[in-house]
């Protein structure tokens, strides 16, 4: 299950239904793997789903020692999940949100930051 959080202090640049389409897209060839959204905790719709693990992905150190934190207090609000850290590959390591958004929002091609077919239209 991939799980999109609405989170109530940032501005998506794209809408939650595409964000959802976006997602699933990608996923399209492996049925296993749902696209569902949640307010509130992780932790919460975690149980809610009966997920036992949280898969966060990690480009560096500031995004370790960041998930790390939320993993800690994630582990006091409920202690049966467990949250499992992936490292990026190399050449994904430089690539995040705030840098895509920004030449999305200048006109410049994005498109070999993001899964092949997603759509990089706000509109």
């Amino acid at each position: 299950i991939i799980g999109i959080g609405i989170n109530s202090s940032k501005q998506s640049m794209f809408s939650l239904d595409q964000r959802m389409f976006s997602i699933g897209k990608v996923f399209d060839d492996t049925p296993e793997v749902s696209v569902k959204q949640y307010q509130g905790l992780t932790v919460d719709f975690c149980n809610q789903v009966g997920a036992k693990f949280l898969l966060r992905g990690l480009r560096n150190s500031f995004d370790f020692e960041f998930e790390k934190n939320i993993s800690q207090m994630n582990r006091k609000v409920h202690n049966k999940i467990e949250t499992v850290f992936i490292m990026t590959a190399p050449e994904f390591a430089a690539i995040n949100s705030t840098i895509v958004r920004e030449i999305i929002k200048h006109g410049g091609d994005a498109s070999e930051f993001v899964p092949e077919g997603i759509s990089l239209s706000s509109d």
